[in-house]
C-alpha cells in the first residue's frame, strides 16, 4: 500500500500577517527567521511584506550601463565624428578634381572624361598577331 503524505493548505489570518509584517519591520527577525518560525516558506513572508508593507514594495531597478559600456559608446561615437570628417574631406576633394576637370575642359579645351566610344584594351599587354 502507496502512502503518501499530503500536503496541507494551510491559511493565516490577516491580523497574523501583519503580526508577522511588523516583527520584520522591527528588525527583530529575518524573513529566514520568521519562515522557520511559522512553518513556511521566505516567499510567502516575503509575499506579505510586500502586501501589507507599501514602503517595501517591489520596485523597477533602473540598470545603468557600467562605465566599459559607456567608454565603449564614446569611443564609437568618436569613431562615427572621425569618418564623418573623412567623408567630408573626400567630398571637398572630388569637388575639387572635378572643378579641375570643368576648367581644363572650357581653358584649353581637352576632354578629360573617359570616353566610351574608346578602343578597349585588352589587358594582356601582348601584342596581337594577324
Amino acid at each position: 500500500m502507496d502512502k503518501r503524505k499530503l500536503n496541507k493548505r494551510r491559511e493565516f489570518s490577516e491580523q497574523i500577517r501583519k503580526k508577522v509584517v511588523a516583527q520584520f519591520r522591527s528588525g527583530t527577525y529575518t524573513v529566514k527567521e520568521l519562515a522557520d518560525l511559522y512553518h513556511c516558506v521566505p516567499q510567502t513572508i516575503y509575499r506579505w511584506i510586500y502586501k501589507y508593507s507599501p514602503a517595501d514594495s517591489p520596485r523597477v531597478n533602473v540598470v545603468e550601463m557600467s562605465k566599459s559600456a559607456d567608454k565603449k559608446v564614446q569611443d564609437l561615437q568618436d569613431k562615427i565624428a572621425a569618418l564623418q570628417r573623412a567623408v567630408g574631406q573626400k567630398q571637398i576633394t572630388i569637388d575639387f578634381q572635378q572643378k579641375m576637370i570643368d576648367l581644363a575642359e572650357t581653358e584649353y579645351g581637352l576632354d578629360l572624361k573617359k570616353s566610351t566610344s574608346g578602343k578597349r584594351s585588352t589587358g594582356s599587354g601582348a601584342a596581337e598577331t594577324e
